[in-house]
Parts: structure tokens; sequence; C-alpha cells
């Protein structure tokens, strides 16, 4: 519950107190601008002392009533050195009528104003402190002269009054305004505490984290302790397995003495055992060659058969309906079986749409649209990353041999292209993406083949394109976010492989180095709010590895690029909508993103019908994986969709998009041999 506020006047009043001193004397002086008209009772007191000197003469003159009846006030003594009245406030109520009340008994009580003769002019008003001359009672003007005099003398103090009034009015306002910055303030440490909060929560589940890694290690410690009990027991066997050795030793030592007199017999048996050693040597460096033909020959069969799927391929992928979201109706989305049934893969989808705008004649509406599409793979909401992995596996094998691979992930804003190239948040192992995954396949293959001479080397960039501009998202320090610098350059003249300026190429062996650098680019990737995402990509992110091979022994070597491409999400323009100043940013980025996907669309097909020219360098995501796009690589599209009804119209345009890729053909694929 907050504390209860204390008004402002209440504040005033407090530091009223603190800097100026109370004014001790109560004021009996009326409110500034009041008048007060003098009754008959009180004109009656003020002529009381004529009637009694005219009682004595026998005759009571008559009072001119012609005249109006001025007010008589009197003035407040004050002693010298007291400080002035408080201020009186302008609301009339109880406080006002006793000060009024307090006044006219003073008026009732006081001396009479001696009178003064017609025509003189009035006398000043007294000082504070003396007592003003009497006057007679009938000299009116002389009492109204002093009446006037005094009243001079309280506007005068009402002026003082008001001035104070106006200080008051400041010292209030300076107070409102130090509440208002307690209250930000205020807000500012709530912040600061859930924050620390928030601080200490993750705190607390960092301990649970050490907590589980200390009960695993405590149960390593154990694995390894009976560990340690197997090998002290293998040690007791080995030690009387040597002793039983020790024991063959003498006996071969006594046999040794009966064999030295056979030793000339044995050195021809020697001579037979060395040609039988050569013979050794060159059937293992025969079967040395063997083994080589045959991985050779497995490069060679593993490649015919990426081209008999198809060196241009496309996935379909369908995200899980998230938390909060609305669950589409029954029939929207179907996946129909092969023809062998539920053992088959599924490789077909069936999207249904209902137009609310259409009906039939009798006025009921008209029943929903289905769409069919047939892709070389689909997977339903409820695939895994790692099933996902497996189908390309043996396309990431084909980079390792020499063939240029790209992989592609296209669909609208917030369809999981992001979550299937890169993965989930937090390190889970279950929702590791295809980059991560890609690249720990590679490693472990690397190895396996280094015990056939070969020795592999890898080298990793990650770039965006953002509104045609590349930007180096490997970037640190003063370079990040200098994406003007970069270009697509030539290695060198006469060379066919591109470079970036200015990019950070970073040599990777090991997967931690691969997880840094993609929690790096995580962080410098151009995201922004949409209509259909809170933190949508913006731009392409290409992930590219340059694999390099040599087997030093045979003097052969191969190389190729691994390109993991996620692309901006695609969505279509309102041309109805109102721009603001962030909309039109966000127009000029999807008309980026809009054109460079359509580039990418005309350089498939062109590439299918083989034409003379290829548009590349339409766009700068083309032209920097125009080598990962020819006749002589293998790509692989993952078109991603929504399975939500309200996304219907984008779902369409990119199943349609990936149908007009699908059914590209691209030549036979050559590795990169020298």
């Amino acid at each position: 519950m907050e504390p209860q506020q204390r008004s402002p006047l209440l504040e005033v009043k407090g530091n009223t107190e603190l800097k100026r001193p109370l004014v001790k004397a109560p004021s009996r002086l009326p409110l500034p601008g009041s008048r007060f008209k003098r009754g008959p009772d009180q004109m009656e007191d003020a002529l009381e002392p004529e009637k009694k000197r005219t009682r004595g003469l026998g005759t009571v003159p008559k009072v001119a009533t012609s005249h109006p009846r001025a007010t008589v006030l009197t003035t407040v003594p004050q002693t010298q050195g007291q400080t002035a009245a408080p201020k009186v406030p302008k609301k009339t109520g109880p406080r006002c009528s006793t000060a009024i009340a307090t006044v006219l008994k003073n008026q009732k009580s006081g001396p009479a104003v001696p009178a003064q003769k017609p025509g003189t002019a009035a006398a000043p008003p007294m000082l504070v402190g003396k007592k003003p001359s009497k006057r007679p009672a009938w000299d009116l003007k002389g009492q109204l002269c002093d009446l006037n005099a005094e009243l001079k003398c309280y506007r005068e103090r009402t002026q003082i009054l008001d001035r104070e009034n106006q200080q008051l009015r400041d010292q209030l306002k300076e107070a409102q305004q130090q509440a208002t910055a307690l209250g930000a303030e205020r807000r500012t440490l709530e912040g600061e505490l859930a924050r620390v909060q928030a601080e200490a929560e993750q705190g607390q589940q960092e301990l649970g984290n050490l907590r589980a890694r200390v009960l695993e290690l405590e149960e390593r410690l154990g694995t390894q302790e009976a560990l340690v009990q197997e090998l002290q027991k293998e040690q007791l066997g080995l030690q009387e397995e040597r002793r039983g050795l020790a024991a063959r030793l003498e006996e071969q030592e006594r046999k040794l003495q009966t064999s030295e007199a056979a030793l000339s017999g044995s050195q021809a048996e020697v001579a037979s055992l060395q040609q039988e050693a050569v013979a050794q040597a060159a059937l293992l460096a025969e079967r040395g060659e063997r083994l080589h033909g045959l991985e050779m020959e497995r490069r060679r069969l593993h490649n015919q058969l990426q081209e008999l799927k198809g060196n241009i391929r496309v996935f379909c992928r369908v995200r899980p309906v998230l938390p909060g979201e609305a669950t589409p109706p029954p029939g929207f989305l179907l996946f129909p079986s092969g023809p062998g049934g539920l053992s088959d893969l599924p490789t077909r989808l069936s999207l249904s749409r209902s137009d609310e705008r259409r009906g039939t004649l009798s006025g009921a509406p008209a029943p929903p649209t289905r769409h069919d599409f047939s892709f070389d793979r689909v997977f339903p909401p409820g695939s895994g990353q790692d099933e996902v992995f497996e189908e390309i596996s043996m396309l990431v094998q084909s980079a390792l041999d020499g063939y240029p691979v790209c992989i592609f992930a296209y669909g609208q804003t917030g369809s999981g292209k992001t979550f299937t190239m890169e993965g989930g948040p937090g390190g889970d192992p279950q929702v590791e993406g295809l980059i991560p995954r890609a690249l720990r396949h590679l490693f472990s293959m690397a190895q396996e083949l280094s015990g056939q001479g070969w020795t592999y080397s890898f080298v990793a960039s990650y770039v965006e394109i953002y509104n045609e501009t590349v930007r180096d998202l490997l970037a640190t320090g003063t370079r990040k976010g200098q994406g003007g610098e970069c270009e697509i350059r030539r290695a060198g003249p006469g060379s066919e492989e591109l470079t970036v300026t200015n990019a950070r190429y970073v040599p990777v062996s090991c997967e931690k180095e691969v997880e840094a650098l993609l929690h790096l680019a995580r962080q410098n990737r151009a995201v922004a709010r949409t209509a259909q995402n809170e933190r949508s990509s913006r731009s392409h992110s290409v992930f590219q590895l340059q694999i390099s091979g040599e087997h030093a022994a045979r003097g052969l070597q191969c190389g190729a690029p691994l390109s993991l491409v996620d692309l901006a999400g695609s969505e279509r323009l309102d041309p109805g909508l109102a721009l603001g100043p962030g909309e039109r940013e966000r127009l000029r980025e999807t008309q980026a993103i809009n054109s460079s996907l359509s580039t990418l669309g005309l350089v498939i097909m062109a590439l299918s019908n083989k034409e003379s020219h290829i548009p590349y360098r339409n766009s700068k995501l083309t032209y920097l994986l125009q080598n990962s796009l020819g006749g002589s690589a293998k790509m692989l599209m993952f078109v991603n969709i929504s399975p939500l009804e309200e996304n219907v119209s984008e779902s369409l345009n990119s199943l349609r998009f990936a149908s007009k890729v699908n059914q590209c053909v691209i030549g036979t694929a050559q590795a990169n041999r020298k």
C-alpha cells in the first residue's frame, strides 16, 4: 500500500513554518476589498455625545438624512517592531465573521472622534501605536477623511499581505515540483528494485544449474571410482599374467639354449620371412589404393544419389502453433500420405481456404477452396530439428566432398526460418538449428577422414544484406555496424572466388567457436517490429563456411563453400496503409526484401532454362551466392509457413513460389578438385 500523500497546502504550511517565523499577534483587519456598512445602532452610538449635549440645551438638532452614512473603522494599534499580520483568506467563513465582530466591537468601545470645523481638510491617519485626535460627532466629513486615510493604510497592508500570499504560492509551486521529482525518483527506484529482483531470480536459477552440475559430477565421480576399482582388478590380473610370463621366459631361455644348435637352420627361415614381409607391404599398399578407390567411388555414388534426388530440392516445414495463438480449424492443413501409406515420408500438403466474399445462388457460403502442393519432403508441425537435419546431412556431406552447397530458409515473417537455421535460445541441444548441426557433422567426418590421409580446414564468415547494403555480423568494437565499408569483390584477377571486403573470416575447428560466432551475429543482426512478428528479421543473413581438403600423400585437393542463408520475411505491401516515419522505413525494407527475393527466383529460372545471361548482379544476395547457385552446385530451399488461418494468403504465396523453384532442374554437379 502506498503511503498517504500530504496535501500540497500542508506541505507549503510546513515549508513556511521552517523558513518564516509565525506572526504572534492575531490580525483584526477586515478582508481586503471588503466594506462594512454602519447600522442604525452604530450611527446612534456615534451621535450619542451630540444628543447628550443637545439634551442639556433642551433642543435636539435635526440630522440631515440626505448625506450617506460613512463607515467608521478603528485602527488596530501595533507595537513597534511587530511583524506584519498573516494573510487573511479570501473566502468568507466563521473566522471572517469573528474578525468583523471584533472590529465592530472595537468601534463601539473606542473613543469618539473629535469634530472639526467645516471646510477644513481631513487630518492624516494616525501613526500606528498613537491615538487619533478626536473629532466632534457632527464633523462627518472629517471622520470620512480619517476613514479614507485609514482605508489607505489598510490597502497598503493588503498589498503586503498579497505579496506574502504570492510568496506562499511560489513556495507551494516549489513544493509541488519537489513532490514531482520525488515521485520520479520513486519510480526509478522501483525499476531498479525490479531489475535487482530479476537478477536475484537469475542467480537462483544459476545456483540450481550449478547444483545439478555438482550432482552430475558426483555421479561421474562414482563411475570413475568404479572404473578405478575395475582397473585395479585388471592390474592384479596383469601381475598374475606377468608372473606366468616370467615363468615362461625362464622356460624359453632353457629352450633357447637348445635352439642355438638349430640357428643355422633358422636363418634360412628368416630369409623366407623377410620375403613374406615384403609381400605383406606390397599387399598393404595395394589395399591402400583399393581403400582410396573405394572412397572416391563412395563420393561418386553419393553425388549420383544426390543428383537423382535433384540438384534443386524444396522442403516444406510447418511450424507448430505457439502458446496464445488461435488453433486452426480442422481440415485447414492436411498432410496426405504417399502410396505406401503411413510408412512413406510425407511429401504433399493440402491447404483449405474459405472466401467469405463468394457465395452460392441460395445465399449459402461457398465451400472452401483446396490447394494441393507437392515437394521433396514435407515436415508437419511435430517434426523435430534432428529429423529435419537427417534429411540434409547427406547434402552437407557433399560439401565436404568438394561440391558447392547452398541451403535457403524462405517464408513469411514469423514462420520459423531463423529457428530452422540457428535454433532456439538457451543452448538446448534438442532445438539446435541446421548451422550448428551441420558444422558438428563436418568436424566429425573430417576427423574420420584424417585416418585416410585427408586434412581439412574450415573458415567461417557471417554477413547480412540489409537494404542492398552488406554488413559484417562478426564485426566487433568500433567496426560494428559499419556496413558501407563491405563490398563484394573477386578474390584476385581471373579468380572465380568471391570475397567480402572488410569482413571477418574466422578459422573454426570446434563447436564452441561456432557457438560464439552465432551469438555475436545474433546481437548484430537488424531486426524490427512488424505487423506479423514482435522481432522480425529485416535482412538476409548469409553464413558461409569455406571448406578446404588436402591429401598430401597423393597430391589431391578439394574445396567448396557451404552457404546457409536465412532470408528476410516475405511480406506483401498494403497500398492503403498510412505511412508515418517508422512505417516509411519498414516500407523501404520490405521493398528491398521483395526485390531481392524476386531476383533470386529469376536467377533460378534462368539457370533452369539454361539462358546465356544469368542476372546475378541485380541483387547483392544473388551476386554473393552465384558460385553456390550454378550448374556445379547443389541447392535446397526450406519453405516455412505458418499454421494460422489468418496467414493463409502469405502461406499460399510462399508455397506457390516454392513450387516454381521445385520445378527447376540444374545440370550435373561437378566436384571442385585440383
